[in-house]
């Protein structure tokens, strides 16, 4: 083979090399700095290990709270590579509703216009593939009512059902969701699988990095009456 060839060669295979180990170096970095899935907090701090509601103290409309978070959990494909991003908001409001030990009401607004994640770039996208201008809210509105009894002796798991808008477009959902007493009032957490194309969105694709068209709606609510 030509020496100039030759060069040419390993040159070119440099290149890939720096390219594949580049990206594997960048996918671990990234993957180590995505937040872990939005959770209660450990049982024996939120509660001093003794239960802080009673069926009276459970029953009437609460408030979401500051220190409530909601956002979204994603894969970016890079070059093949799977990439967690994470981005979240602090902006959540809403109320629920118990009648006896039954959870007969739910709405929460998130703001899509101030989720963030470690790029600003992808924000910038993520602002304009989701239409935030004419949508700035995303919403969930309990449907069905829910039995929540088992909040008052520890930890509750259940599933609601209800209608997600993001984007300006509306579908029907089941929530899992978890819920237990605190020394203050109520935590509720929730995760949602989505696909973005049921909402009308398309998926990011730059080829050498793309994102799946599958992802998950994440929230951590902090209630008080």
């Amino acid at each position: 083979m030509p020496r100039k060839l030759l060069i040419a060669v390993a040159g070119v295979v440099t290149v890939v090399l720096l390219v594949v180990v580049g990206t594997a170096v960048y996918v671990s970095v990234q993957n180590d700095k995505a937040p872990e899935e939005l959770a209660l907090s450990d049982t024996e701090d939120a509660t001093d290990g003794t239960a802080t509601l009673t069926e009276d103290d459970l029953a009437g409309e609460w408030q979401v709270s500051d220190g409530s978070e909601a956002g979204y959990r994603v894969e970016e494909v890079l070059n093949g590579q799977d990439v967690t991003v994470v981005g979240r908001t602090s902006d959540v409001d809403g109320t629920f509703t118990v009648e006896g030990t039954e959870l007969t009401a739910a709405d929460v607004e998130v703001s899509m216009t101030t989720i963030t994640s470690d790029s600003g770039n992808r924000d910038g996208q993520f602002l304009d593939i989701l239409r935030t201008e004419e949508h700035p809210t995303a919403t969930f509105t309990l449907t069905e009512p829910v039995d929540v009894a088992d909040v008052v002796d520890g930890t509750v798991s259940v599933q609601a059902a209800g209608e997600m808008t993001i984007a300006g477009q509306t579908q029907e959902v089941v929530v899992d969701l978890q819920a237990q007493a605190t020394a203050d009032g109520v935590e509720v957490s929730g995760t949602l699988p989505v696909a973005f194309s049921d909402y009308g969105i398309d998926a990011p694709d730059l080829g050498f990095v793309k994102v799946e068209d599958t992802g998950t709606v994440e929230m951590l609510l902090t209630l008080s009456k």
